[in-house]
């Protein structure tokens, strides 16, 4: 069990909640409000690739006036009273902390003055196998960097791990930071896209099984469920990779000057998966005809083998009916061997059809 040590750590705008401190020996910082349960998940400066401390709100702005420092604030589920004492503690713009207030935002990245505002989506799949969509709003400055996540069921520790176990990359300020974020939330659409595959590969498989109506009916819906589920995938990666493509090429924000590099690499994996889903979408495609092709196959068999019956009747029953007629002079009626024979022609026409039929596959 680690040591926890708490200690209060109010507000000093007026109005606002204050926070209680935790803090652990492992040196994993929160700040929780009180009486909520909405918390800032860790808050942390930096400089020359190294952490200074963690440190409470009341210090932000210290560290924020140094030179060649900055500080990294995340938050989960925020309030707008935590938003707005963001707001004032990094200046942020109005528009964007309006934004992450009303949530459900289109993935974007917008250049507000020298900072930055990146909305982004996390997709993780549930127990049922169903899609859990989170947000993931990023300030980014000179001197900060500020993650709001809203819906995700995993956090970003292993992020900000992974840039202090990199201080020569961590050296490159926030724009760093907002690089990390954007390529572990990329990662994470990999395994929903395998998953999704591994499911397609499945209902493939099921489309050449011999099935009856229902089964069928049933491989259409799951081709059309998974059809819905790749365009909502699609329209929650596509916009991503048209917003990233801002910080690789062109007018590249200050901020980010230097990066481009580590972004084409954020932006290579986004084309990947935007082609993968593509290439999925076009299969389902095909699949559901190749399904509807099928049926339509099963139902030319059926068809087959009801015309052979029907042929086989239709024989005896002409034969039947030509001398069913009501007529005096009828060569065969008056035939001594007349009924015996028919039968036999009868039954060797049938048996001369039924050899063709069969031999054609169609009994």
């Amino acid at each position: 069990m680690h040591a926890v040590r708490k200690r209060a750590c109010p507000f000093t705008q007026t109005g606002h909640p204050s926070y209680a401190l935790l803090t652990r020996d492992s040196g994993a910082v929160c700040f929780r409000l009180q009486g909520n349960s909405n918390m800032l998940i860790n808050c942390a400066a930096y400089q020359d690739g190294r952490k200074l401390a963690d440190i409470d709100i009341d210090s932000i702005s210290d560290y924020v006036a140094r030179p060649e420092c900055f500080v990294w604030v995340a938050l989960k589920d925020p309030d707008p009273d935590e938003l707005a004492a963001m707001k004032d503690e990094f200046n942020l713009h109005e528009l964007a902390i309006e934004d992450a207030q009303l949530g459900h935002q289109r993935p974007k990245i917008e250049e507000y003055g020298e900072s930055l505002f990146t909305v982004m989506h996390t997709v993780e799949l549930d127990d049922d196998g169903g899609f859990v969509i989170g947000e993931v709003d990023v300030f980014v400055g000179s001197n900060y960097v500020l993650s709001v996540r809203r819906g995700t069921r995993v956090g970003f520790q292993r992020v900000r791990a992974r840039c202090e176990h990199e201080p020569h990359l961590l050296k490159e300020g926030s724009a760093f930071v907002l690089y990390a974020l954007l390529d572990d939330v990329v990662d994470r659409y990999f395994p929903v896209i395998e998953a999704m595959s591994a499911e397609l590969e499945k209902l493939e498989d099921r489309i050449f099984e011999k099935s009856d109506s229902a089964a069928s009916r049933a491989i259409i819906e799951d081709l059309y469920s998974m059809k819905r589920r790749l365009v909502l995938l699609q329209h929650h990666i596509g916009p991503l990779q048209e917003a990233i493509g801002k910080l690789t090429g062109g007018r590249i924000p200050s901020i980010c000057s230097g990066m481009q590099a580590y972004f084409r690499d954020v932006y290579d994996h986004l084309d990947r998966i935007v082609r993968t889903i593509e290439g999925r979408r076009e299969i389902v495609v095909t699949a559901v005809q190749v399904n509807l092709g099928m049926i339509s196959l099963a139902e030319s068999e059926i068809t087959k083998r009801l015309g052979s019956f029907a042929a086989l009747f239709a024989v005896p029953t002409m034969i039947a009916g030509i001398y069913g007629m009501n007529f005096e002079r009828i060569p065969e009626l008056h035939f001594k061997f007349g009924y015996p024979v028919v039968l036999i022609v009868m039954l060797a026409i049938d048996f001369v059809l039924y050899r063709r039929f069969r031999k054609a596959g169609w009994l």
